[in-house]
């Protein structure tokens, strides 16, 4: 009986042993063990770690990985031992079926260990002796984070290794694709898988080219199978898709001794992927709930004649109208080298020139493309202007062709612009179109004097001529079919909103607005009046949410149930018709997540009106300086608001169509939706710059006080910079909960700049936080937040960051910012006391509307 006693308590032991031995929650720690059947999840919830098998053919060939944990089909973005799987019940250890696989956290190295079911190591972490120390192996743990990345780390939270720098195939959030070491060329590479079951390394690979650092590739083993367009100098890139409402921003690093890409998405976009695929793609990847499968957002190579040099010497894919209707096709001066092949659909031979260039030393001209990803096998040379970039290959009898960027959103040494010119055959060009910005560049060839040849002149005059005269004749019968028409129009006492470029002029009523309604092609709905008055109860007070110097915001709620914002313009509103025309082009055209969506217009009699979508925390001001509420923002939420708006102004800068220069940032112009995400609004007063533009007088000033730049106020001068500048203010009031406007001494200092300035200069910075947010607070995004802020509103716009910066900032973090120059307050306090402006209107409200008069 003592015998069978004593039997029972040993086996229930070693049943219970690997369980006493295995890890909990998303931690690994020495001495555990992980095995197959067991898993790893991170402490949010979103990914596991543990053992699968990619094949249900051989489901006894394992591997260890990590996987999304909330997406029903298993995805598996990390592999650790993808070129030597491990058995389960491995007959050869001459152990019993039972034997299995084991990962564990070893006691004596630190490593993490994958075991085969005999004991034999298949892979390890091979974290050297100097990596670690033998007084913190002992406490060293493994921790799955919830971004994906697992960590091995010491007991100060250093990290020895991390699975981010051991990708397999897939690029997720946070994780960085590049070089690791500019003297060595160790780099962070993506690697396919070799076929859908087979997770051994395959073919092609995704990293940055080593030789030039200016551009991403994808490799067929050693060859170049496909390239991205050269960096142009942007530090960030916004890419939005509405078709999941995801969007994507890449940042670059191009510091001193690792340069790499990096990219997040946007709060609340369902998961979203880089990989490259066993057939050679590259694609973004976007979990579709509804479809419970992954949807392709982009995918490169995207047409026939995008992989590597496809169209050969001196041909270019033209995909600017499109992937499905791209072609190659021979720069200007240039035809098939083969028209037979050419014509049958045989690119490699490329093409020739129809003109010799003149000897060397003769006269030569160069002839502009457009929106280009230019060619491979450049020579970058350096810090050139524009000028200069043109002269380097003018003097060089060798050169067929040079592109110039502006590298001013670029912090890497010092560099302002970067100058790229070809001395061999133009290889793998294409024409891309305007929809990827500035990641495009503009390429001059060199060309015979006088530029096109005689040929290609007449094939544009002569349809130009014939299309004119077609036009001509057209106008002529609609004039006189119509006339009497238009005259009937003319006196219709009804009118309704021309916007210049718009497609459409048809009437709708509120049912007609509804959540599928786009803004393409600045087509949105005409409201009648009528439903308006029905929908605001008469304008009632009960139903106004706002109000400024322009009119006032009312809240409504449409046919159908929808509830939106109604701007009023007022008859003696200081927004006229040309801004209000202004606005709706403008967010008509725009469209971003942290831009207030345009829901439709009405213009009825003298009446004007705008109808956006309703937000229902309203205004930034209406909760930041209300002491009640301010608490709602604590500060996750006030840096996810700061983010945000900085990604707008980025968009407006940037990334858009349009550059815009909004002009009238400030707390009451940023509205928070249901989740208190950041929604720039009010762009009545914004100006478009063109493609080359880098700033522009004008002799009416708007904005509002505290938020205008000097130099803006002072001489009228606007660019960019000019947001910078009110975006630091609203930084820096978002940080403290202090209003700008205040007039009140704040410890001794004029005003809120000067205070955080002198707080920053003695160390105090952290002084400035809002002390509603104290528990909430991450000191170290604070403090940079703070710094970023005092760098925007200096006096000297140069020294001010562009937005492309400040979100590489704000996103990565940053050790190496520059020291903020003293703000010169006292002048801004001569300034306000004495005037310059002729009709300076103080605001009573955050939402009226100041307007100065430059000198």
């Amino acid at each position: 009986m003592e015998w069978s006693r004593s039997t029972c308590i040993t086996a229930v032991v070693l049943l219970l042993l690997p369980r006493l031995c295995s890890p909990a929650g998303d931690q690994l720690a020495a001495g555990e063990s992980l095995l197959p059947g067991q898993t790893i999840v991170s402490d949010g919830g979103a990914f596991a770690l543990g053992f699968f098998s990619p094949s249900n053919a051989t489901p006894g060939r394992q591997y260890i990985g990590i996987w999304y944990n909330t997406i029903p089909a298993r995805t598996v973005v990390w592999v650790g031992n993808r070129d030597a799987p491990v058995i389960v019940g491995d007959a050869r250890s001459g152990n019993s079926s039972a034997a299995a696989p084991s990962l564990a956290l070893s006691n004596n190295t630190s490593n993490l260990i994958l075991y085969d079911a005999g004991g034999r190591i298949v892979w390890t972490t091979n974290i050297t002796a100097t990596a670690t120390s033998s007084s913190s192996t002992a406490t060293t743990t493994a921790v799955l984070k919830n971004n994906g990345n697992l960590v091995l780390q010491s007991p100060n939270s250093t990290v020895l290794w991390q699975s981010f720098d051991h990708p397999t195939d897939t690029f997720v959030p946070e994780m960085k694709v590049g070089l690791r070491d500019r003297s060595s060329r160790e780099s962070w590479r993506v690697v396919s898988w070799k076929g859908p079951g087979d997770p051994s390394p395959g073919s092609f690979s995704y990293g940055m080219d080593p030789d030039t650092l200016l551009q991403m590739l994808v490799w067929n083993g050693t060859r170049r199978y496909w390239r991205s367009t050269p960096w142009t100098g942007y530090m960030a890139l916004t890419r939005y898709y509405p078709a999941t409402g995801t969007a994507i921003y890449v940042t670059v690093l191009d510091g001193d001794d690792e340069v790499y890409m990096s990219f997040t998405v946007s709060d609340g976009s369902p998961p979203t992927r880089y990989v490259v695929t066993d057939a050679g793609r590259f694609q973004i990847l976007s979990w579709s709930r509804n479809a419970s499968a992954w949807t392709a957002l982009e995918s490169w190579p995207s047409s026939s004649c995008s992989p590597y040099a496809t169209c050969g010497a001196y041909g270019y894919c033209d995909l600017s109208t499109g992937p499905a209707e791209a072609t190659c096709k021979c720069l200007d001066g240039f035809e098939p080298a083969s028209r037979e092949e050419w014509s049958g659909g045989v690119f490699s031979r490329g093409c020739r020139r129809t003109q010799a260039l003149a000897p060397c030393g003769g006269e030569d001209g160069f002839l502009p493309f457009r929106y280009m990803k230019v060619p491979d096998k450049f020579v970058f040379v350096g810090n050139k202007s524009s000028d200069e970039c043109a002269a380097e290959c003018s003097r060089n009898c060798s050169c067929v062709a040079y592109a110039f960027a502006n590298l001013s959103s670029s912090s890497a040494k010092g560099e302002v612009a970067r100058c790229l010119v070809w001395t061999d055959e133009l290889l793998d060009t294409q024409m891309i179109g305007d929809r990827w910005g500035v990641t495009v560049d503009t390429l001059y060839l060199r060309v015979p004097s006088g530029g096109r040849s005689r040929t290609k002149i007449l094939k544009i005059v002569l349809p130009v001529v014939a299309s004119v005269l077609v036009l001509t004749c057209i106008f002529v019968v609609c004039f006189c079919k119509f006339r009497g028409k238009r005259r009937r129009r003319i006196n219709d006492s009804e009118k309704k909103l021309q916007v210049p470029g718009s497609m459409r002029t048809s009437r709708f009523t509120s049912s007609d607005l509804g959540e599928g309604n786009a803004t393409e092609y600045l087509e949105f709905p005409s409201i009648q009046f009528s439903d308006i008055v029905a929908a605001t109860n008469d304008f009632s007070r009960a139903c106004m949410i706002g109000r400024g110097g322009f009119g006032k915001v009312y809240m409504a709620t449409l046919a159908g149930g929808r509830e939106v914002a109604v701007k009023r313009l007022s008859k003696d509103s200081e927004q006229g018709i040309e801004e209000f025309k202004n606005e709706a082009i403008l967010i008509a055209k725009l469209q971003h997540r942290n831009l207030v969506r345009l829901l439709g217009c009405c213009t009825e009699g003298a009446e004007r009106l705008l109808i956006y979508e309703y937000l229902a925390n309203k205004g930034l001001d209406a909760i930041l300086f209300n002491s009640e509420r301010k608490s709602l923002l604590d500060w996750p939420t006030r840096f996810g608001i700061i983010k945000g708006v900085a990604r707008g102004l980025l968009y407006l800068h940037q990334d858009s169509r349009l550059t815009v220069i909004h002009r009238d940032l400030k707390a009451s112009n940023v509205l928070l939706d249901a989740e208190m995400r950041p929604k720039i609004a009010d762009f009545g007063m914004a100006k478009i710059f063109g493609e080359n533009q880098q700033k522009a007088n004008t002799k009416r000033v708007v904005g509002t006080y505290g938020y205008i730049a000097p130099e803006y106020r002072l001489e009228g001068v606007i660019s960019v910079k000019s947001d910078v500048y009110s975006f630091g203010i609203l930084v820096l009031e978002i940080v403290s909960g202090i209003r700008i406007s205040s007039t009140d001494d704040i410890m001794g200092s004029p005003g809120l700049v000067p205070y955080a300035w002198k707080l920053w200069k003695n160390g105090n910075a952290s002084d400035l936080v809002d002390s509603s947010v104290a528990e909430s607070c991450v000191l170290d995004e604070a403090l940079l937040c703070i710094h970023v802020g005092l760098l925007c509103v200096q006096d000297d716009p140069n020294g001010r960051p562009l937005m492309s910066s400040v979100v590489s900032i704000l996103d990565n973090g940053s050790v190496s910012l520059p020291t903020p120059d003293q703000p010169a307050y006292f002048a801004e306090r001569g300034w306000k006391s004495g005037g310059n402006g002729e009709d300076v209107e103080t605001s009573r409200n955050s939402m009226t509307m100041t307007v100065l008069q430059g000198r």
